[in-house]
């Protein structure tokens, strides 16, 4: 296990704790143990002395006490009240005559605890060698501490085997997870699982959710792509084809002025894929502050030469200064995207305007439009049209399908809103891409 398991963090933490409280809870015990035998030891001397301080001295002699009771128990000697000993145990050293009462004497052989009471004629001492004391009160102590030796590691067992049953459901799903084809992106079980996990198997099906409708948005647009240039490239083919059949200089002009054009479509067919490949979602975009009334007359002044080509008179009518939060270049693309629109399908002699204004002063939001007085789009027709690939009925001029999808993605990649509208008069189109505008810097 390495330092980063949970298991092992778990684990390390309470058994260190166990380890910790037990060693500490131990000593007490051992302390407090130490110190109610000295309490228990006293007590007996007391009741001892009390109760031979009435008795006969003569009571005393036939009371035999071996040789070695000194090294473990108590010993009683009779003192008159001048300090004559009158009665005592055979042993090589006792206590002197002390005080009455409780009182420590030291002696060669080592220290006594001695109690002393006195009657009329005599004084009765019982004392303890407490070297035998303190080995009475540590053996105490020790049986005190056999149970914390015994409930300690197997405390230590129970917490090993409680983590591992309360960690039994991540391993599971860490197994569940491992164990899954790339392709299977169904959510993952969440029954049985502790309610702190909850949360984690939520995110985690919320990002499989996300993942595929993003593979599937992936395999429409792959299909569509596929299915959308199959045309050109059939009819480069075939124009070739009729370029290498051609018997004339002008026969031969004609085709490979069709084999241009088709060229020329497939390539800007091919670009709007890229264009729109790029929009699709993505984890951390780009965003910063975008002056939009000067990218509209950057992108206006790039599309102007093919304008000018058709005949469209192609401006500025209004440019506010507007700042929004967004990705410049997808920015640019959802302008180059409309206004290409406008112009190729605006007849020449026409006309296509381009403004941006705050819709109110107080609102925060500004308003992207594009406005030309070609043939404008049906208003039965007006909620398809951003559809990949979707081209009006009727419509002859040259296109995909495309600009209107990018337009939409890239709105909505930008938190935008799209309206389509009639354009002046009644005639025409007109695009409006809402955004909410920047906070001052």
């Amino acid at each position: 296990m390495t330092s980063s398991s949970l298991r092992a963090r778990l684990l390390a933490w309470l058994l260190g704790g166990i380890a910790v409280v037990g060693l500490s809870g131990g000593l007490v015990v051992y302390h407090n143990t130490l110190r109610q035998a000295d309490a228990f030891f006293d007590y007996h001397l007391e009741q001892m002395a009390l109760l031979l301080r009435d008795q006969p001295v003569e009571y005393l002699w036939p009371l035999e006490i071996p040789s070695r009771a000194a090294a473990y128990g108590f010993v009683v000697q009779v003192w008159t009240i001048d300090g004559q000993r009158i009665w005592a145990p055979p042993h090589t050293v006792l206590p002197n005559f002390t005080t009455i009462g409780f009182s420590t004497v030291k002696t060669s052989e080592g220290r006594w605890r001695v109690y002393g009471v006195a009657s009329p004629t005599r004084v009765i001492q019982v004392a303890q060698l407490m070297r035998a004391r303190r080995q009475q009160a540590i053996q105490l102590a020790v049986k005190t501490l056999e149970p914390f030796a015994l409930a300690v590691p197997i405390l230590g067992i129970l917490v090993w085997f409680a983590v591992g049953h309360a960690l039994e459901p991540l391993q599971r799903l860490a197994s569940s997870v491992k164990a899954r084809r790339v392709t299977a992106l169904e959510p993952l079980p969440s029954a049985q699982l502790p309610d702190e996990v909850q949360p984690l198997v939520a995110a985690l099906n919320d990002l499989l959710g996300r993942l595929a409708g993003a593979l599937e948005r992936e395999r429409a647009f792959m299909a569509d792509a596929a299915h959308e240039l199959r045309t050109p490239l059939t009819a480069l083919h075939l124009q070739l084809g009729a370029l290498a059949r051609a018997s004339t200089d002008r026969e031969r002009a004609e085709a490979m002025e069709r084999l241009a054009a088709g060229v020329q479509r497939s390539i800007r067919l091919v670009e709007q894929l890229l264009s729109l490949a790029r929009q699709e979602p993505r984890a951390e975009p780009a965003y910063g502050r975008v002056a939009l009334e000067e990218l509209a007359r950057d992108v206006v002044a790039e599309l102007v030469p093919l304008a000018d080509a058709r005949r469209i008179d192609l401006g500025i009518a209004d440019a506010q200064p507007a700042v929004v939060l967004g990705e410049r270049e997808a920015l640019a693309t959802l302008i180059r995207n409309l206004v290409d629109n406008a112009v190729r399908y605006t007849p020449a002699g026409g006309r296509v305007d381009v403004s941006v204004a705050r819709s109110t002063p107080d609102d925060g939001r500004v308003v992207l439009k594009v406005a030309d007085n070609g043939p404008g789009i049906a208003a039965q027709e007006r909620s398809r049209v951003f559809d990949r690939f979707y081209r009006q009925p009727g419509v002859q001029a040259p296109g995909s399908g495309l600009g209107l999808a990018i337009v939409k993605a890239i709105a909505d990649a930008h938190g935008a809103g799209i309206e389509l509208d009639a354009g002046e008069g009644g005639q025409g189109l007109s695009v409006s891409v809402i955004f909410t505008a920047a906070p001052p810097a």
